[in-house]
């Protein structure tokens, strides 16, 4: 007889992963957004990179606010992903 399987050792839901991964792209998108207004990449006023700089600056944001999420983010991605689950999870009509 096979001993019934632990939740804990379940392997996870493949909805619950991709809501997962949704979820940390949008808090990673709401953090370079937030690093753009807080002036994270601004061109300094003297020895700036000019025009080049200013165009390559929103990949360096994105870059950050990626790293940000893959260290456990502000909280925000787990959040979401619970009402994205929450909704997910709703039989539709």
């Amino acid at each position: 007889m096979i001993p019934p399987v632990s939740s804990a050792h379940a392997p996870p839901d493949p909805r619950d992963t991709v809501l997962r991964a949704r979820a940390q792209e949008l808090e990673g998108q709401f953090l370079a957004e937030m690093l753009r207004h807080a002036g994270a990449g601004a061109t300094p006023e003297t020895f700036g990179g000019g025009v080049g700089e200013d165009q390559f600056a929103s990949f360096l944001r994105e870059a950050q606010a990626q790293a940000i999420v893959r260290r456990g983010g502000i909280g925000l991605a787990e959040h979401l992903f619970n009402a994205l689950k929450g909704r997910a999870d709703v039989e539709p009509r």
